[in-house]
């Protein structure tokens, strides 16, 4: 009689244990949670640039419309910047099917999201025989709402990642220029238990191909990041998307138009349109005197 009450107790545990966990992944949360984050063609910016998006995210049960804005300064003309951006406002709405599986409180409503700082750092300059390195650190920020709601999650995480880019110039072809980036980090993110905070920690790549022509680039991403953490089959934090981005640049101004897939673990197909702005005017200049003659930095104390 014992061994089958403790039996029924370990099982009732087990139970209630599993439907207290909430899973910190981007199967369980809308598609602005933890998504793959996004890297660009291994360069940094002469003046600070301004871009604002719209993004529609549909399929499986979740169809979200959102805007994202994006600043970057750079600190030093191409070689050092900050970078932050968030999620201003989201309108989300979901299947009564997806409400049950996440534990959502309701199908529709706002939120808004969390905000990202980055900061940006040349390691090694482009030439004709090596490429261009980039070093971003990032701090993902607990600022999100609607946690209830799984749209956001309700912790911190960072990123370290290293871009890797060199371009190839084309003559005698429709295409000006080919550039190949690379993209490899590491992702950590706090995900919550009973009684207990445990990171999730995560292999971070990407590869991107941009293809230029005159003032039209395009540019198609694969990439993705795989967490260590697994509770269920479908637990989700290994999500691959693949990208593909239209850009026309007209003087001072970059539009631009995306499409992006969900491959694995992330329910979501996206469509983006939005415009960068190059803001000269805006560019602090107080650490021109830090470069010395062969592009470096230096750094006194």
């Amino acid at each position: 009689m014992k061994k089958k009450l403790l039996l029924l107790f370990l099982v009732l545990f087990k139970i209630n244990y599993a439907q207290s966990l909430i899973y910190h992944t981007t199967n369980y949360f809308g598609p602005n949670a933890n998504p793959v984050p996004e890297f660009s063609d291994a360069s940094i910016p002469k003046y600070t640039e301004f871009s604002t998006a719209a993004d529609y995210y549909y399929g499986y049960g979740d169809q979200t419309i959102s805007n994202i804005s994006k600043l970057e300064i750079p600190l030093i003309a191409e070689k050092v910047s900050v970078k932050a951006w968030a999620v201003v406002l989201e309108h989300f709405s979901v299947s009564d099917q997806v409400l049950s599986r996440r534990q959502m409180q309701k199908n529709e409503g706002f939120a808004t999201g969390d905000l990202y700082i980055q900061l940006r750092i040349k390691l090694l300059s482009e030439d004709k025989l090596r490429p261009a390195i980039i070093l971003n650190s990032t701090l993902k920020t607990a600022s999100g709402s609607e946690f209830k709601n799984r749209r956001f999650f309700n912790t911190a995480g960072y990123y370290f990642d290293i871009e890797i880019g060199k371009s190839i110039k084309i003559s005698n072809f429709f295409i000006d220029e080919m550039r190949v980036v690379s993209n490899l980090g590491f992702f950590s993110w706090d995900i919550q238990t009973p009684n207990l905070n445990v990171q999730d920690d995560a292999i971070l790549y990407g590869e991107k191909l941009i293809l230029k022509h005159k003032n039209i680039s395009l540019e198609n991403t694969f990439s993705g990041y795989n967490g260590w953490v697994n509770r269920v089959e479908d637990y989700g934090n290994r999500p691959i998307v693949f990208a593909s981005k239209l850009n026309l640049h007209r003087r001072k101004a970059v539009w631009f138009a995306q499409y992006q897939h969900g491959i694995r673990h992330f329910p979501y197909k996206q469509i983006r349109v939005g415009i960068q702005f190059s803001l000269q005017k805006l560019t602090p200049d107080f650490l021109e005197n830090n470069l010395d003659k062969n592009n470096s930095l230096l750094f006194y104390f």
